[in-house]
């Protein structure tokens, strides 16, 4: 079996990797005036739009662990990250950043796979690379990621506006993703010692897909436009529906009650729970990394929500005062609880 050519870094120096990295990335949107190659990006939005920018730090051995990570998912995966801040203000990602700290052991090959990722992701959702950084680092592999969007003032969206009665909406399924990393951690720890380890993954590749590769829901964004609507608020499902719901009514200063039966779930997340002895409801509420949408809109839009046929309406909001429930089909009531939230009586 042929060896892998392995070239370290310091073969290339610090600006012929950058080079290296960089090569092929081409700017796309209006919006992109000069990319990456001097020492700042410069970025005009189209006339009457204002300027969002993101942030997102991802760590090895925190966000992802590289031995079963691939690293042009992680690629792919870092862009739908940062661009999902953009779209979860209702705005539409247009350039990104992207910052490393490189350890010892990565070799050049190594961060080109990783660029590829980025790269395919950045053609396939519109998006200009338009600098970053790279540096040494002594604790694995860290990526900085600043996603730049712009939106018509009047339709950017915050967490903040949920009104009493506005609906809850979410784009697509949750706890696929944290399935997929549960069966990822489950395959690691029982082959740490075989010498030719062969995973068991058959029949659960969608929940792989779901954490390793998540998709950037900007198709949601533009069928609220085309709908004409400007949700009343808006947040990126990256930390469970508990917290996030919470971050919502949170800044809006509402409560909520959201209802199990209508909560989507995917098939294979309710198999893999059943063979892991796991609760599917616990992994959409608290396991996060499902990237969707979570939004709000005025209870007079339900008929244009529906109409979207890839939203699912799971409850309401109602007054500060009742506080975040999730209604059980016997019709129970369950306070939701989310991590870095202080329990309330």
């Amino acid at each position: 079996m042929e060896k892998k050519r392995r070239t370290e870094i310091a073969e290339l120096g610090e600006f012929g990797l950058i080079d290296l990295l960089t090569s092929g990335f081409e700017p796309t949107n209006h919006s992109t005036l000069r990319a990456a190659g001097d020492d700042a990006a410069v970025i005009l939005p189209p006339a009457g739009e204002t300027v969002l920018c993101s942030t997102d730090l991802l760590t090895e051995g925190v966000d992802f662990d590289l031995t079963y990570f691939p690293l042009k998912h992680l690629g792919y995966k870092a862009v739908t990250v940062a661009g999902s801040d953009i779209l979860a203000m209702n705005a539409r990602p247009s350039q990104l950043m992207v910052s490393l700290g490189v350890s010892a052991k990565m070799s050049v090959e190594a961060l080109q796979e990783l660029y590829e990722g980025i790269a395919f992701a950045c053609r396939e959702q519109g998006i200009d690379l338009v600098g970053g950084d790279t540096k040494a680092s002594v604790t694995g592999l860290v990526l900085s990621l600043t996603a730049v969007g712009h939106a018509p003032k009047e339709r950017i969206v915050s967490r903040g506006g949920a009104q009493q009665n506005d609906l809850i909406c979410i784009s697509g399924n949750l706890g696929a993703a944290y399935m997929g990393l549960r069966l990822l951690e489950r395959e690691k720890r029982v082959l740490a010692d075989v010498k030719d380890p062969e995973p068991k993954f058959a029949g659960y590749e969608y929940l792989l897909e779901k954490y390793l590769k998540p998709r950037l829901r900007k198709d949601i964004v533009e069928a609220l436009a085309e709908e004409g609507i400007v949700p009343t608020s808006m947040i990126d499902l990256s930390d469970g529906l508990s917290s996030d719901l919470m971050q919502i009514c949170k800044a809006s200063k509402c409560g909520a009650r959201i209802y199990l039966d209508r909560i989507p779930i995917a098939r294979q997340t309710y198999a893999l729970a059943e063979e892991m002895n796991a609760d599917p409801v616990v992994a959409a509420l608290n396991g996060g990394e499902d990237h969707e949408l979570l939004f709000t809109v005025p209870l007079a839009l339900q008929e244009q929500v529906m109409r979207m046929g890839c939203v699912d309406v799971i409850g309401h909001i109602t007054p500060e005062s009742t506080g975040v429930y999730l209604v059980t089909p016997d019709g129970a009531d369950i306070r939701l609880k989310a991590q870095g939230f202080p329990e309330k009586e």
